[in-house]
């Protein structure tokens, strides 16, 4: 008897050996779909991260109260790129191999995202960018990089327009060596002139504590507005040199240099009067109200409401590709936020549960995030955005119009 029981144990110990073998594998394949977030916790871009962080994090939290993908829970694994293309390579590598995530989102600095896609594309996986670059789209990408953030045409082509639309006569533009410095300049440049106006550029070595000799240079063009095209810290810089060299034109830049960050650092007397045009979220739209709900805030800057609206797109691929890769992710992210044809009726959505009930029903669904329409060009860059423009006025940041 006692050998009988001893059988029974081996035999019952290769039984469940046997059977172990397959559920061990089942059990990685159903354990947590990784999604990656590459956002800016520290460094010269890191003024959206905190928040960024927070609208990932709660996102994945919705999808997964919701039960998750596939009926699987979602993980975020966040990564910070400390506002460098090196650490961010190293950060996407760390996903890509050991993390095994299905998609990147959030890569916010052009010069991150131009550094990270190649990394992607090869092994297949879907990068969601919140970065302007024109260039980043005219990569090879194969389909598997999506722009939730306007592109730098369009913003030049905002901040050109503005500065005709303020009676500029001559237009300077300043800024570091990015991958949209040039473009830039050549863009206001156009609109401008097209004005019968003039507009000079200057690019500048990045991180210098003064830039007095570059301001002198641009002083000598006499501009009306001088437009600046870096990030805080040296945006920071070249206002106060601007300030001592008495220049009493108008100034304007984007949310990446002139922001609530610029505004705690610098005395206020440098800063009165200064414009910033800002990449909106659909800040009128039941979306966005529900957002910032959600996260107890007042307001919520654009690039947080993307990061959101980029973790929800990926789940909603994955449910609707019943399939969760990087290929499937790209292959689907285009069925749950868009149309095929003016005439197809679609539910719009505005979050995972919503969607993914419609998608189990079989019905197409039609994402419309807190960041606006998520509706793709066909090389991946978002269509229909927003734009927010601001003065600092007594040390505050004024909303203008919103267009």
């Amino acid at each position: 008897m006692r050998e009988q029981r001893r059988n029974f144990i081996i035999y019952s110990g290769l039984g469940l050996g046997a059977v172990a073998l397959p559920s061990l594998l089942f059990a990685q394949d159903s354990g947590p779909i990784k999604i990656g977030v590459l956002i800016p916790l520290t460094g010269s871009t890191s003024q959206f991260g905190a928040t960024m962080s927070k609208a990932a994090s709660l996102a994945a939290q919705e999808i997964n109260a919701a039960g998750g993908v596939l009926g699987r829970k979602v993980e975020i694994v966040i990564e910070d790129d400390q506002s460098n293309p090196e650490a961010a390579v190293r950060a996407v590598r760390k996903m890509i191999d050991l993390d095994k995530v299905v998609a990147v989102c959030g890569s916010y600095a052009s010069a991150v995202t131009s550094a990270i896609a190649p990394i992607c594309w090869e092994s297949k996986i879907t990068l969601l960018t919140a970065s302007g670059a024109d260039s980043i789209t005219k990569l090879p990408h194969q389909g598997y990089i999506f722009r939730t953030s306007p592109t730098v045409t369009l913003q030049g082509t905002r901040l050109g327009n503005f500065a005709v639309e303020l009676n500029a006569k001559k237009v300077f533009f300043m800024g570091p060596q990015t991958p949209f410095a040039k473009s830039y300049i050549d863009i206001i440049t156009g609109i401008v002139t097209k004005a019968g106006g003039t507009c000079g550029g200057l690019i500048y070595e990045d991180k210098k504590t003064t830039y007095r000799t570059e301001v002198d240079q641009a002083l000598k063009a006499q501009p009306d507005i001088i437009v600046l095209g870096g990030y805080v810290p040296d945006t920071a810089v070249v206002l106060k040199d601007l300030y001592r060299a008495n220049y009493s034109g108008k100034r304007m830049g984007l949310s990446f240099g002139v922001n609530q960050k610029l505004i705690d650092g610098v005395q206020k007397e440098v800063l009165e009067g200064t414009y910033s045009l800002v990449p909106s979220a659909a800040v009128s739209s039941q979306a966005y109200k529900n957002l910032i709900a959600k996260m107890h805030l007042d307001g919520l800057d654009t690039y947080s409401c993307q990061v959101y609206d980029q973790i929800n797109l990926v789940a909603l691929a994955i449910a609707q590709g019943k399939i969760a890769t990087g290929v499937g992710v790209r292959d689907n992210i285009r069925s749950v936020s868009q149309v095929a044809s003016p005439s197809q009726q679609a539910p719009i959505v505005e979050n995972f549960p919503d969607g993914a009930k419609l998608i189990a029903a079989k019905r197409v669904i039609n994402y419309d995030g807190a960041s606006g329409p998520c509706e793709f060009a066909e090389n991946g860059d978002v269509k229909g955005v927003f734009f927010r423009y601001e003065q600092i006025q007594a040390g505050k940041l004024v909303t203008i119009k919103v267009a």
